[in-house]
């Protein structure tokens, strides 16, 4: 009798080699199959390493880099970096005929990363607000402007701040203003306003608002008091600041053809999709579309960029092939591919050119460049060239959920091109089949297997930032996605470029068309039973494990990848097994939430910050909304502060007054307050001196005490938190200085990146 072994099947060695083994083998045969199975491993791993493997791991090797950059505690020193960098860089070159050269590269790519984020962040250097500024004058130059549902916003380039106090010379600053009076892109004003820090994280492990204004060159944001008044410029705004103006003044123009035509939640969504403006969009319409799957339609991505594209491309040829004097004579393909090229970046700029957007165009343009070269298109290579291009342009990208989201989904796809869509449509060779494909059973199928494996890859980034899973998204994007591409986007293109003529109206009826049908799928999908999937918040280790698991599965070619499941699951359940807080506090001591006796949040509040509440709600995967009155259910308050109990017996306390102490050191177990407790306080009190310097913390209970997690951890000193938080110093906080002056300010999380997964 003899025992059956399956080995993979791969050019590396098996054993033995007609795969059997005796079932009396004993020990020995165990050793010689571990042995065997390490053989096995290590010939894989050299193919793995064969020629033209490595390039696809080299923008890995550099994302790994930038995110050793964003965690370090302290800004790195430029100098010291970018020569490691080069060090490494000359080693590998050096040994690039040894065995080791693959390890030298990827760890010369992996400096070369955090070298360029840390030269980055060092370019991009400015001052950060760090308190609040309540009356401050401001004269500038306003560079972008943005309509929004509730309150304009616009960002302005300050030439002179004048503040009580004094304030740091700041080079841009992000304003809101009343819904319709934002001043023109180029102007030049005046305004009074109230400046606040950018927004650090709302919890331990939340999104840093700061970081991303940071990078955008924006040290404050805060709200306009008053009018806005335009005066004369004492100086030309320069050529940058009039190319802007001028695409805005295109925008608009275009937004009012539009309106002529379109109106509501139609005429938004229309807008959004040529020209980048989310402006109006009706939150019940809003929430339809993301909880449906489909809110990635919104957002220009990679998918708006290859529609635009195909497009431009697929017509252009098509015109040029109807003469067959340019068919024998012209390379009509190569010719499609430059207007496509054109067209595209037309598109880009026209959009606002946003990060997101720009990684679009990288792979939009790379792909059509490999066309115009006569290369394969579409290939694993050409996604790790535009990824290590965006990276190198914007390393902060890496951190943010759109270049996450895009890159994982188009990952997915590009492997489903390369490797699963050859071995499905080599196996439909039945009549069945044949039949199927000519009433386009092919294209449903294709439709159905690329929405699938983009929304299985971006979900666990869809998890990690939103805490929220789409589990209807196929059927959403089966039936609306093909109405989407083949008549929303080329009636929009259409009405482009019929509108220098007068003659866009009726593309911009038919384009309503389809975005009414769109409307109509993602509320009939977000109202089926579970459409919501919410998940509680996990760690950024547990992302990068499940990332690693997905990398594996994409990138690897020999039966190694199957490897990449086993990682990916552990990543999950990672993710599954992180504990949730018992009692999270906000970074300005206003609002404390509770895990009671039920398990639920309970809230208590001195202000009325629904965002901080309605993030720490979603992290919980708590369905409520931010003014539900159930989240006050066991919280006891009167003129000296609130008081609510922990599960078990312990109490947490929220000392609105001086006074409250007496009672809350004794009784309570936590205090949260701004003011100065007794030396001799029992309890763990959490004052306005370290919150200024840890922000948000979350505070787990344990048998001796609270393990105590923080936003900002001690020694985090990094240029995006202001200079008064990186040298330690703690700063005053008052009862005005809450995020509740910043909501609708900085305070709007990136949510146009939960549907900037590349062309779902």
């Amino acid at each position: 009798m003899a025992l059956r072994v399956k080995w993979p099947r791969s050019k590396a060695q098996t054993w033995p080699p007609d795969g059997v083994v005796p079932a009396d083998a004993g020990a020995g045969a165990r050793v010689e199959i571990a042995a065997s199975c390490a053989a096995w491993i290590r010939a894989a791993a050299r193919a793995e390493a064969g020629p033209g493997r490595l390039v696809p791991w080299v923008p890995v090797a550099f994302g790994a880099g930038i995110a050793l950059y964003f965690a370090a505690s302290h800004e790195p020193v430029g100098w010291v970096a970018a020569l490691t960098a080069a060090a490494l860089a000359a080693l590998a070159f050096a040994v690039r005929r040894h065995p080791v050269f693959a390890a030298a590269a990827l760890a010369a790519a992996m400096a070369a990363g955090f070298a360029t984020a840390t030269v980055k962040a060092a370019l991009v250097a400015h001052p950060v607000l760090d308190r609040p500024l309540y009356a401050s004058s401001l004269m500038g130059f306003v560079e972008t402007r943005e309509v929004r549902e509730k309150a304009d916003r616009f960002v302005l380039r300050v030439s002179a701040l004048e503040a009580r106090g004094g304030a740091p010379k700041l080079t841009r600053v992000r304003l809101s203003v009343r819904k319709g009076t934002a001043p023109p892109v180029g102007s030049f004003i005046e305004v009074k306003a109230r400046l606040t820090p950018p927004l650090a994280p709302l919890r331990p492990g939340g999104y840093d608002f700061a970081r991303d204004l940071y990078f955008q060159g924006i040290g404050a944001s805060g709200f306009v008091l008053g009018t806005v008044t335009v005066r004369a410029p004492p100086e030309a705004g320069g050529v940058r600041l009039g190319y802007a103006a001028a695409m805005q003044g295109m925008r608009d123009a275009i937004d009012g053809r539009i309106r002529a035509v379109l109106d509501g939640d139609t005429r938004a969504i229309a807008t959004a999709l040529i020209t980048g403006r989310r402006d109006a969009i009706t939150p019940s319409v809003n929430d339809a579309m993301f909880v449906s799957g489909l809110g990635h339609i919104l957002s220009i991505s990679g998918y708006h960029m290859a529609v635009v594209a195909g497009v431009v491309f697929f017509v252009l040829r098509l015109l040029l092939a109807g003469s067959p004097t340019l068919v024998a004579t012209f390379p009509i393909k190569k010719a499609a591919a430059a207007a496509a090229l054109v067209a595209a970046a037309f598109y880009l700029l026209l959009s606002g050119a946003e990060v997101a957007t720009q990684r679009s165009f990288l792979m939009t343009a790379v792909v059509l460049i490999a066309v115009m070269a006569d290369r394969r298109a579409v290939t694993v290579r050409t996604l790790a060239i535009a990824a290590l291009a965006v990276l190198l342009l914007a390393p902060e990208a890496l951190v943010h959920p759109s270049f996450q989201m895009s890159f994982a989904a188009t990952l997915a796809l590009v492997v489903l091109v390369e490797f699963g869509m050859p071995r499905l449509f080599a196996a439909a060779d039945s009549p069945f089949a044949a039949r199927a494909a000519l009433w386009g059973g092919r294209e449903v199928l294709m439709l159905a297997a690329a929405s699938l494996v983009a929304g299985l890859a971006t979900t666990p980034y869809a998890a990690f930032h939103f805490h929220r899973l789409a589990p209807y998204g196929v059927i959403a994007n089966l039936a609306a996605m093909p109405v989407v591409s083949g008549l929303v986007m080329p009636a929009g293109l259409a009405g482009l470029v019929a509108a220098p003529f007068g003659l866009d109206g009726p593309f911009w009826l038919v384009m309503g068309v389809g975005i009414e049908w769109m409307m109509l799928i993602a509320q009939w999908v977000a109202a089926l039973p579970g459409a919501v999937g919410r998940v509680p918040a996990f760690g950024a280790g547990a992302l990068m494990v499940m990332s690693v698991g997905i990398l594996m599965l994409g990138l690897l070619r020999t039966r190694l990848r199957l490897a990449g499941l086993a990682v990916l699951a552990a990543g999950i359940v990672w993710a599954m097994a992180t504990p949730r807080p018992d009692a999270v506090v906000a970074a300005d001591g206003a609002s404390v939430a509770v895990r009671g006796t039920d398990g639920a949040l309970r809230v208590m509040r001195t202000g009325n910050d629904a965002f901080t509440v309605r993030e720490w709600l979603a992290a919980d995967a708590d369905a409520r909304a931010a003014n539900d009155p159930a989240l006050s259910n066991g919280v006891s308050c009167d003129d000296l502060g609130c008081v609510v109990a922990l599960r078990g017996t312990r109490l947490v306390a929220l000392a609105s007054h001086p006074e409250a102490f007496a009672d809350d050191c004794v009784r309570a177990a936590v205090i949260v307050t701004r003011h100065q407790a007794p030396p001799a306080c029992g309890a763990l009190v959490i004052d306005t001196e370290r919150l200024s310097q840890d922000g948000a913390l979350a505070l787990r209970a344990t048998e001796d005490g609270f393990a105590v997690d923080a936003a900002r951890p001690r020694g985090s000193l990094r240029p995006w938190y202001g200079a008064a938080r990186r040298d330690g110093a703690p700063r005053t906080m008052t009862d005005d200085d809450t995020p509740g002056g910043r909501r609708g300010v900085d305070a709007t999380p990136p949510a146009d990146a939960e549907h900037d997964a590349a062309v779902r």
